[in-house]
């Protein structure tokens, strides 16, 4: 009988599922549904039901485990990531108040601005938090439904995230784990335990709003009975702590130990290493989240990357193989065509009420293979600017193991290798985040049985990387490249004063 452990990436657009065989260290299911945000909110404002993410669950659960020609039986764990900061309300029998606001809403500056002051401004945050307030995280989010939605404030029972949601569903049981929890704005990062100035600065009873906190490798609990039956399983399925996608992701992409750096190149794009201590940025800008192997996760975020080549692709009505094509039609640097990426506001640098800005367009430039390779480079740049702050931190990028939509095109990936100078490495299994998922899952099962499992160790027997892959970079591109990022960081700083006044004009404030 084979011994099967399920991941799950419940994402943005879609979620995913995959089976992974222990024994033959082969994945033997995969299954995939996608999902959409809710549509006709303000602007800035980006929501999606709790609902929404259980039902595509719990069909690709199915979808995966048929393909797998699974029995009930061999299925030992589950493991689920999630997209990370998003807000989840819970009343007091359960019920999701309202749809959750997810991590791309940029509603909430003004409660950012709230917390920060009343903590004792940015330095006080920082030394308490560990982390900045911004509005991708989930404190702002829960102040702001206090101001707005008084009526749904007073319901809150529960505060969860989005994974923390689908371990509900599934175990009957409420509790967040470190590395997903130190993405709230919340948590004390270096002493792993909740910021009384924090919850204070939002409302005095939110203490008991919040779960409790367990470590990385402890399970939340087994199937309960409706889902099992709803699955096909048994009650005896354990379900591990996960996490958030990013944590999940570095899980999956074998970046368990110091000295490795992981880049998802998806909706939002990230970049993330594994520390043994905090990593606490003293200007705010590189997230200093945990891991979910109990250690730390010194973490960038922008906001917009497939988004804005998808915008692009859609717009000149291309297919994915056609957009790749086109990016070998223009040099480095698209002839001055350059991209400030900012279409759903931006977390790194921290400007919510940015804008997406091609600077440089003329005769010239203004062709389809010009944008497509300024959008792909100019969302390459934007991570840069975090890479070049973690390398200030102290955290060098010897090696990118890059993950995501964008890993899969190799004309992209010669544009990562020279934009980060650095070699850049795909995994033969590319979900990174539900890969990690199931490995979590069976860290902790394995624990759950007495054996001394190090995560490190079946991280490093089960992830691949594809050798076939593996993008070097090209001296005088490094070259042509940092003088680009030089442009867009000139262009992107001269702007910040016109992305207010665009906000206020678009929202009507202006008057």
């Amino acid at each position: 009988m084979r011994t099967l452990v399920v991941g799950i990436d419940s994402g943005t657009q879609s979620t995913k599922a995959l089976v992974l065989d222990v024994t033959r260290k082969r994945v033997v299911g995969n299954a995939s549904q996608p999902h959409g945000l809710i549509a006709g909110l303000p602007p800035g404002a980006k929501e999606q039901h709790p609902h929404t993410w259980r039902d595509a669950m719990a069909k690709v659960i199915k979808t995966a485990l048929k393909e797998a020609k699974a029995s009930a039986t061999e299925v030992k764990a589950i493991g689920v990531s999630g997209q990370q900061h998003g807000f989840v309300p819970l009343d007091a029998r359960g019920e999701v108040i309202r749809p959750a606001k997810l991590w791309c809403d940029t509603t909430t500056a003004a409660e950012c601005d709230e917390i920060t002051a009343a903590i004792g401004g940015p330095k006080a945050t920082l030394k308490a938090l560990g982390n900045a307030v911004l509005p991708g995280f989930t404190a702002s989010k829960i102040l702001w439904l206090k101001k707005h939605e008084p009526e749904n404030f007073r319901r809150l029972a529960t505060v969860l995230l989005p994974h923390d949601y689908l371990n509900w569903w599934l175990t009957g049981r409420a509790v967040m784990e470190y590395g997903d929890a130190s993405g709230t704005a919340l948590l004390d990062v270096r002493k792993r335990r909740w910021s009384a100035k924090a919850l204070n600065a939002i409302d005095s009873g939110l203490a008991d709003k919040l779960p409790p906190l367990i470590s990385s490798d402890q399970p939340v609990g087994t199937l309960q009975t409706a889902t099992a039956r709803a699955l096909g399983l048994g009650t005896d399925v354990l379900v591990s702590a996960g996490g958030g996608d990013n944590m999940m992701g570095a899980i999956g992409t074998g970046n368990t130990s110091p000295g490795l750096v992981t880049a998802s190149f998806g909706t939002s794009g990230t970049i993330y290493a594994c520390a043994d201590k905090p990593v606490v940025d003293p200007l705010g800008e590189i997230a200093a989240f945990c891991d979910s192997t109990n250690r730390w996760l010194p973490l960038l975020c922008t906001m917009n990357v497939t988004v804005a080549t998808e915008m692009v692709r859609q717009d000149f009505k291309l297919d994915h193989a056609a957009f790749g094509k086109l990016l070998g039609r223009v040099g480095p640097g698209s002839d001055g065509l350059v991209l400030v990426p900012y279409l759903e506001g931006e977390r790194t640098p921290n400007v919510p009420d940015g804008t997406g800005v091609f600077f440089g367009v003329s005769q010239r430039t203004f062709t389809a293979a010009h944008f497509a390779r300024a959008a792909t480079e100019g969302v390459t740049l934007g991570m840069n600017y975090g890479l070049r702050r973690l390398a200030e931190l102290g955290v060098q990028a010897r090696q990118i193991r890059a993950t995501g939509g964008g890993a899969n095109s190799k004309p992209w990936r010669q544009i990562m290798a020279d934009v980060f100078n650095a070699e850049v490495v795909t995994l033969k299994v590319g979900e990174g985040a539900a890969y990690g998922a199931a490995l979590q899952a069976l860290w902790c099962w394995r624990r759950q049985r007495g054996e001394a499992a190090k995560i490190e160790d079946i991280s490093a027997e089960y992830v691949t990387l594809n050798r076939a892959q593996s993008t070097q970079p090209k001296p005088a591109n490094v070259k042509r490249y940092a003088e680009l990022q030089a442009l867009q960081d000139e262009v992107s700083r001269s702007l910040r004063g016109a992305f207010q006044q665009h906000r206020a004009f678009t929202t009507g404030d202006s008057a």
